[in-house]
């Protein structure tokens, strides 16, 4: 299951752009797509591809020329939506290139960009426009010969994304690139793209993910791991458990909370961590977790590994956790 992301600077700054992939990297990321909407941004892929330390995808809209000069600025692959490169004599001439090269296509279909015959079905049956328009893409290259591809279906809709890939996973035998497009910010966009792309991990469905956001795409790659670590499908970096505090709480578990999770950014290594504010589920969950606080009344007990180490001030919890995870580290 692979983490994906699309960097959001222009293509033709290859400095800039590769800035932002080498970020994207740092955090996870293990496929970029970039834009290349002209001719210019063509010429700066080269470059980027050459110096990206992540294997760079090419997303193609309406010209089938700028498709041809990604693959041989040496692009890993395509994103295309045959609908719109014109026709499929077109379609023809990129996927007979790709082949050439082992370069595979990720055929991509959104619920906003669909071919005129099917905008009118859309209103009635969205689902089924989706469905049916994948369909329509899969069985042209066949057609062509040409096997090498995925295949993503997405739409702004959560119910929508689920069930039709859901629909889709029964009938065809290609991997799916799964997520919730134009989901919304960090907050929104992050919540309905963990409610879709969760539902369908879930059940099984998916091969790679993007959480699409608005703004930073380093959030998209946060919360793409954020997801597949809750469901126990990959692990990257510490796993937080914090309580949702009541009126038993008599700390500050709230600041106490977003200081840890503040520093456990740091860590690259899997662990889990409770930051727990009362003695009712306070001294089990701290007690599972790797590391833990269970909250007393201005005080707190710090857990490692199953056992209680020791009672702290509330104001000297974050610092002596922090302790016990660095002496642990050795």
């Amino acid at each position: 299951m692979s983490v994906q992301s699309m960097t959001n600077t222009d293509t033709r700054d290859a400095e800039a752009t590769l800035s932002q992939i080498r970020s994207l990297a740092a955090y996870g990321c293990e496929i970029v797509r970039v834009a290349v909407p002209d001719e210019a941004a063509a010429a700066a892929l080269k470059q980027i591809v050459a110096e990206s330390p992540l294997p760079v995808v090419a997303d193609i809209h309406f010209k089938a020329q700028l498709a041809l000069e990604a693959l041989g600025a040496g692009a890993a692959g395509l994103r295309i939506n045959p609908g719109n490169i014109g026709s499929d004599a077109r379609v023809r001439e990129i996927v007979e290139a790709a082949g050439m090269v082992a370069v595979p296509i990720r055929i991509g279909v959104n619920a906003g960009s669909l071919p005129k015959e099917r905008r009118r079905q859309v209103t009635a049956d969205p689902v089924g426009a989706l469905v049916e328009t994948t369909l329509d893409c899969v069985q042209l290259f066949e057609d062509m010969d040409f096997r090498n591809f995925k295949v993503s279906v997405k739409s702004s809709s959560v119910p929508e994304t689920i069930e039709t890939n859901l629909m889709l996973a029964d009938r065809i035998p290609y991997p799916l690139h799964i997520g919730v497009t134009e989901a919304g910010t960090s907050r929104t966009g992050a919540i309905r793209s963990a409610v879709g792309i969760g539902a369908l991990l879930a059940q099984g469905v998916g091969d790679t993910i993007r959480v699409s956001l608005t703004g930073d795409p380093v959030e998209e790659v946060k919360a793409g791991y954020e997801i597949l670590q809750s469901l126990g499908l990959r692990e990257r970096g510490p796993n937080l458990i914090s309580c949702p505090t009541c009126g038993r709480t008599e700390i500050d578990i709230e600041s106490i909370a977003l200081e840890v999770e503040r520093r456990l950014a740091g860590y690259d290594a899997s662990f889990e961590v409770a930051v727990m504010g009362c003695i009712v589920n306070g001294p089990g969950e701290a007690r599972r977790a790797d590391f833990g606080i269970a909250g007393g009344k201005g005080e707190g007990l710090i857990f490692a590994h199953g056992e209680p180490l020791k009672k702290v001030p509330a104001d000297q919890l974050v610092d002596a956790l922090f302790a016990e995870i660095e002496k642990s580290r050795g």
